[in-house]
């Protein structure tokens, strides 16, 4: 998982299209991982049964597991071992996965691939809480609540990344820092999010370009409030001298 610059500087992109459910076959404490300086440091692995991650895959190659980008380790034609960082375990649900857990898989993107969900970095912003589940004809209908801090980049109709799968909000709810989205029957065949009960937790992505827009706005808002506070000052500076030459 690549958080702020937390991880390695290589970058990978996602679409948020699942490829696979695959299956965990250990989650464990590893006490003797080589470090830089040649010392042995303590680390917590995953190791996920898959197919479909598994083609093409090579030691460093990146996968998103339930949205995550992480670094594969180790592999061979059954499963693929991982490396979970400590912001990692903070940052989202995998700490919380069990022997025989279903998790969401997706390759990283192809330069020349096509990409049917959204532009996904695998850099999770937090977890959410379902808040609510109803069907609605064959339709999943579920809600979540987030962080107050994130729910500013969440808008209707506007994209979101749920557990690694590419989703359209439908609503929002700003008082209670909630929004919905919908599962067509097709996708509630294809992700872990129906097997989620109320009360568990999924790993959230906002877009990227309402956190870009939000920074942009700063600085520029930062700027012109620099340029107000100085003309200001000029200004009673002025003042000052006028009312020096008054009588």
């Amino acid at each position: 998982m690549r958080i702020r610059g937390a991880q390695a500087s290589r970058r990978s992109m996602f679409s948020g299209i699942v490829e696979e459910m695959g299956v965990v076959e250990s989650l464990v404490v590893n006490k003797a991982l080589p470090l830089w300086d040649g010392t042995l440091g303590e680390g917590v692995e995953l190791t996920v049964k898959a197919t479909c991650a598994l083609q093409d895959a090579y030691v460093g190659c990146s996968i998103a597991v339930n949205g995550v980008c992480l670094t594969a380790t180790s592999f061979d034609e059954h499963k693929f071992t991982v490396g979970l960082a400590p912001e990692t375990l903070r940052r989202t649900n995998l700490g919380a996965l069990g022997i025989g857990s279903k998790v969401n898989l997706e390759r990283a993107l192809r330069a020349d691939g096509r990409n049917s969900g959204h532009f996904v970095q695998g850099h999770v912003d937090c977890t959410g809480k379902i808040l609510q589940k109803w069907r609605e004809g064959d339709s999943l209908w579920v809600k979540v609540q987030v962080p107050s801090e994130y729910i500013s980049y969440i808008v209707p109709k506007g994209f979101i990344c749920i557990d690694g799968t590419s989703l359209t909000i439908c609503n929002v709810d700003y008082s209670e820092n909630s929004f919905t989205f919908m599962l067509i029957s097709h996708t509630q065949q294809c992700v872990i999010i129906p097997s989620k009960a109320e009360g568990d937790f999924v790993n959230v992505e906002v877009d990227v370009l309402a956190k870009m827009v939000e920074t942009s706005l700063s600085a520029s808002t930062s700027k012109l409030q620099a340029q107000v506070d100085a003309l200001s000052e000029k200004l009673n500076e002025a003042l000052a001298k006028i009312n020096k030459l008054s009588p």
